[in-house]
């Protein structure tokens, strides 16, 4: 006899969060659990991972299983865990330092091997646990402790990186509208492919510039009175295109690709339909003693 619980986002409370007051990774991990409760998604059927960073501390704060990984691999190891068990919700977490820079190549073959995880980045404009150095998506003339003068590079921009590469499923969310967060989380996690949410998480203590209410001015919400077919990867990059040359910043679900079959399941089709998880566990006995002739 089966019965049916209904979750409550308590039910993934774990440790308190110890991120400073006001910043924006408080509504990523409230709507991390309000999706995945309103989903009917157990703890126990979902994995978190994360990198290196402030936000890198949410899978600590979440119950769900979880996995603190080191700098910039968050989604190799993502990966590798919905390959290993199709069965899990994988969930990978960092921040712009972490899956733009030291991250970045991951980032790259993320998009287009296209494996059923869903990554959401906090992203600052800053590297916040280490005293706000600029980041890669730091903006022109913001001044830092590393670049005293003014950032003189050009930002990098997520949204049409991930556009460019292949990516099935790409949004942006504002930590400052937390239903619209959940909204947006709940289609990433349901949606078959890579989902790829970049997260405007502002940072109360280094990055003094792009603030809430700075952001609340720049916004534009892109799926309200949405005028541009949401399937259509062109006009999704035009989009994004067209509302960035006049100084706004495009949220809200930007494409949807319906129907791509996952990467992950192209890749247990070639392993004869097999996740590793389901495999014979005589070839990991036999591997065992393979090795033993090195000791």
């Amino acid at each position: 006899m089966s019965v049916n619980v209904k979750l409550k986002p308590t039910d993934f409370d774990s440790h308190f969060p110890t991120w400073c007051p006001g910043c924006g990774d408080y509504a990523v991990l409230m709507g991390l659990k309000r999706a995945l409760a309103e989903l009917g998604i157990p703890p126990h059927e979902v994995v978190v991972v994360s990198g290196i960073g402030c936000s890198g501390k949410i899978s600590d704060y979440i119950k769900t299983y979880g996995y603190h990984g080191i700098h910039g691999r968050v989604l190799p190891t993502a990966q590798a865990v919905k390959l290993a068990n199709p069965r899990l919700t994988v969930i990978a977490a960092g921040g712009d330092g972490d899956g733009y820079a030291i991250g970045g190549n991951h980032f790259l073959h993320a998009n287009r091997r296209n494996i059923d995880i869903t990554y959401i980045v906090m992203n600052n404009q800053i590297y916040g646990l280490t005293k706000g150095q600029a980041s890669p998506t730091s903006l022109p003339g913001h001044k830092t402790g590393t670049s005293p003068y003014g950032v003189v590079d050009y930002p990098m921009n997520p949204l049409m990186v991930a556009l460019a590469q292949g990516a099935t499923f790409v949004a942006k969310t504002f930590s400052g509208n937390a239903p619209h967060l959940v909204k947006v989380f709940k289609e990433a996690i349901k949606h078959r492919g890579f989902s790829f949410v970049d997260d405007i998480s502002p940072c109360v203590t280094w990055n003094r510039f792009n603030t809430y209410d700075w952001y609340r001015e720049h916004i534009e919400y892109v799926d309200e009175n949405r005028d541009y077919n949401v399937h259509d990867r062109l006009e999704a990059m035009d989009k994004v295109k067209e509302v960035m040359s006049r100084g706004k910043i495009p949220v809200g679900i930007i494409y949807v690709e319906e129907g791509t079959e996952p990467g992950d399941e192209k890749y247990r089709k070639l392993a004869g339909g097999i996740a590793p998880i389901d495999a014979d566990i005589s070839v990991k006995e036999e591997y065992l003693e393979y090795l033993k002739q090195f000791e």
